[in-house]
């Protein structure tokens, strides 16, 4: 990689970071010079503009949470355990969430319902995913004979990762992680209607 490369990828994950946390609205060209020690000038050889930069972080900070997800359903066993696993990626948010600042994807939903139509796609592609993955992580369980074949997967998804976000809204703004960790326990018992483990 060169340097120029790696200049790049540095300005992409440290204004995710300070967006993640001041939001999109929040932070000027100024602050992301500040935050990255790099100039003007060399934050334009590299990018057009802020919002070329915040799309870019959008999906920086985006990938890293994925991963985390990732790494932590496939240490799992079972279709239950899986989606658990997903929530204990935030079950300590307040201190050590996936991402500095919390959710990238609530963040970016909340700030950019009406003020940018850009970022608001790419939450929206997220929200997709996300809905995707964990439906497959059920269909999977039913195929396995783990989960009742009746189950409404898309339903259960929304609810699910409704349940997930709630949890992490919930708990960064009241400083505690008690919210997330009701859904979690809530949530594991919840699902234990669907399995066919437990019938």
């Amino acid at each position: 990689m060169t340097k120029g490369e790696n200049t790049r990828k540095y300005i992409i994950k440290k204004s995710a970071e300070l967006f993640n946390q001041r939001g999109y609205a929040g932070s000027s060209l100024s602050d992301i010079t500040e935050v990255t020690g790099i100039k003007r000038g060399g934050i334009y050889r590299h990018f057009a503009c802020k919002d070329e930069i915040a799309l870019e972080a959008y999906d920086y900070a985006v990938g890293i949470v994925n991963e985390k997800f990732t790494e932590a359903v496939d240490n799992q066993q079972s279709a239950i355990d899986k989606i658990l696993a997903i929530f204990r990626v935030y079950e300590q948010v307040t201190e050590h969430p996936p991402f500095i600042g919390g959710c990238p994807l609530l963040n970016t939903a909340i700030e950019s319902d009406d003020t940018h139509p850009e970022l608001r796609k790419k939450a929206q592609k997220s929200l997709e995913r996300m809905l995707q993955y964990i439906k497959e992580i059920l269909y999977q369980g039913i195929q396995n004979g783990e989960l009742k074949p009746n189950l409404d997967t898309d339903a259960l998804a929304t609810f699910i990762f409704s349940a997930l976000e709630g949890g992490i809204m919930l708990s960064k703004l009241e400083g505690n992680n008690r919210h997330m960790q009701f859904n979690i326990e809530s949530l594991s018992k919840y699902l234990e209607q669907f399995s066919l483990q437990s019938s």
